[in-house]
């Protein structure tokens, strides 16, 4: 039986709405915290790895706080030199590209070039409006999804862009047949998201000032159940793209 093997890194970002639609399709799933002292999983054909997101970052590589990333960044390059499906979600997304020789920076208000956070529900769209990609059609109407990131991906050379946002150009890539990064979160529900809101006051502050929370709450009220349909259908495409 095929396998989704996730890598999680703190409690509140758990993988959600992938866990549905991969045991939908067969799938044992089977979740690993290095942060807790799990080890890694050894990879087989027919795996699926699934990297999620976290508070930590690239600049957290070699630190004693998280030694276990650069342990993660092994298994990721593992992955893509097996030709094992990847999925990098956030945090996850940022590894992936690291692994395959990109790198991070802050990003930046419009005008005053200070560093300032993304976060919220806003749409992305397709980096092409010629490509006849699967995901990119799917990207031709309003696509909200929910955004959490201090960081933009600097891309390498072995990536292609395929959706970016207005404050974000590196939403979604791949990398390869079988790698995708996502900076955004479709698999999030609401308690998730309450959860988010609730624990990541400072961060959300520092983006949208003290009006945050309740700013954050409206907007999950508005669009995550009327975005349901939308990511589920996204992460079924996706699916279907890395079990070819």
């Amino acid at each position: 039986m095929s396998r989704l093997l996730v890598l999680q890194h703190l409690e509140r970002e758990r993988p959600g709405l992938f866990v549905n639609l991969a045991e939908e399709r067969g799938f044992s799933v089977f979740t690993f915290r290095l942060d807790l002292g799990d080890s890694l999983p050894e990879l087989t054909n027919g795996d699926l790895l699934l990297v999620l997101g976290g508070p930590m970052g690239i600049r957290d590589i070699g630190t004693s706080t998280y030694p276990w990333l650069v342990e993660e960044i092994g298994l990721i390059k593992e992955a893509l030199n097996q030709g094992v499906g990847l999925i990098g979600v956030c945090l996850g997304a940022q590894l992936l590209a690291y692994a395959a020789g990109g790198d991070v920076e802050m990003i930046q208000e419009e005008v005053s070039h200070q560093p300032l956070a993304e976060i919220g529900w806003d749409n992305i769209f397709p980096h092409s409006l010629e490509d006849n990609f699967k995901l990119t059609r799917l990207l031709r109407h309003p696509f909200p999804v929910l955004h959490w990131h201090g960081d933009r991906i600097l891309l390498p050379n072995s990536a292609e862009l395929i959706a970016s946002s207005c404050r974000c150009k590196e939403q979604l890539f791949s990398i390869g047949p079988l790698a995708y990064g996502m900076q955004f979160h479709v698999e999030i529900d609401d308690e998730m998201v309450n959860t988010w809101i609730s624990e990541d006051h400072k961060f959300i502050s520092s983006a949208l000032g003290a009006d945050g929370q309740s700013i954050l709450k409206q907007q999950q009220k508005e669009f995550g159940h009327k975005t349901l349909d939308s990511r589920l259908e996204f992460l079924n495409t996706l699916f279907d793209l890395l079990l070819i």
